[in-house]
C-alpha cells in the first residue's frame, strides 16, 4: 500500500521511509505542504502521515483542504505539538489519530494497520481461488504462487471490490481510485477494467446496478 509522509526533518523522514518499506509499503515524501498537495494530484495513496509544523502549507491546512475537495484518506499526524488546542483542531480538521514524536515505531506500524483495517483497506493476503491470491502489500495477484503481472488499474479495482465487498461500488469512487485528478477517464475504459476483475472473481458475481454503479455478491 502507499503512503504520503508529510515531514520536513530529512533523518526523521528517512527512518520512517525505511521501516514502512520493510513492513511492505511505499511511501512518497514530501518536505512541504505544496509538494504534499502535488504528489496528492498525481497519485492515490491509501494513507497520510502528516507533520503539522512545515514549510508553505502546514499539515492542519493541508488536511482540511484534502478534507474540503471530498478527500477521506485515512491520517495519522506525527507531531511534537502537546498542547490540546492544536491537537483538537488537528481532528476537527479530519485527522484519524495522532502519535506525539519521538515515535514508536512499533506503535506507528500496529496504529496503521489498525487504521487501515477500521477504513476496510485489506493488509493481509486475501485467497480468491484455492489456486489465486491477491496480496495488498504490493498489490499484485498470484496465480500458483507466480504474478499474473495484471495491470496496475485492474488491480486497483480488484482491491476496490474487495473493500466494499457486498455494498455498492458508484462510478465516482472507481474514477477516484483508479484516476488522479490530472487524469481522463471513458466509460469505456472503465468497462474494460471491469470485465478484466470479473474473470478474476471466480466464486462471486459483479452485478451491475444500472446508474447507479456496481455490487459484488
Amino acid at each position: 500500500m502507499r503512503i504520503l509522509l508529510l515531514e520536513d526533518d530529512e533523518l526523521f523522514a528517512q527512518t520512517i521511509e525505511d521501516f514502512l518499506d520493510e513492513e511492505g509499503f511505499v511511501v512518497d515524501i514530501a518536505n512541504d505542504g505544496e509538494k504534499a498537495l502535488e504528489l496528492n494530484y498525481e497519485i492515490n495513496y491509501d494513507l497520510y502521515l502528516l507533520d503539522i509544523n512545515v514549510p508553505k502549507i502546514n499539515g492542519l491546512e493541508l488536511l482540511k483542504d484534502l478534507r474540503e475537495s471530498g478527500d477521506n484518506t485515512p491520517t495519522i499526524f506525527l507531531t511534537s505539538y502537546k498542547d490540546k488546542d492544536t491537537l483538537e483542531q488537528g481532528f476537527l480538521n479530519g485527522a484519524d489519530d495522532y502519535l506525539k514524536k519521538p515515535i514508536d515505531l512499533d506503535e506507528l506500524i500496529l496504529r496503521i494497520k489498525s487504521l487501515l483495517k477500521r477504513a476496510g483497506k485489506q493488509t493481509e493476503k486475501i485467497v480468491l481461488d484455492e489456486n489465486l491470491v491477491f496480496n495488498p502489500s504490493d498489490k499484485r495477484v498470484y496465480k500458483d504462487n507466480k504474478d499474473m503481472k495484471l495491470p496496475t488499474k485492474v488491480v486497483e479495482l480488484l482491491e476496490l471490490f474487495l473493500e466494499n465487498k457486498d455494498k455498492i461500488v458508484t462510478k465516482e469512487m472507481i474514477v477516484d481510485k483508479l484516476w488522479s485528478t490530472q487524469e481522463d477517464y471513458s466509460e469505456g475504459s472503465i468497462r474494460v477494467y471491469i470485465n478484466h476483475v470479473k474473470k478474476i472473481f471466480v466464486n462471486e458475481k459483479i452485478i451491475n446496478i444500472k446508474g447507479v454503479g456496481y455490487k459484488v455478491e
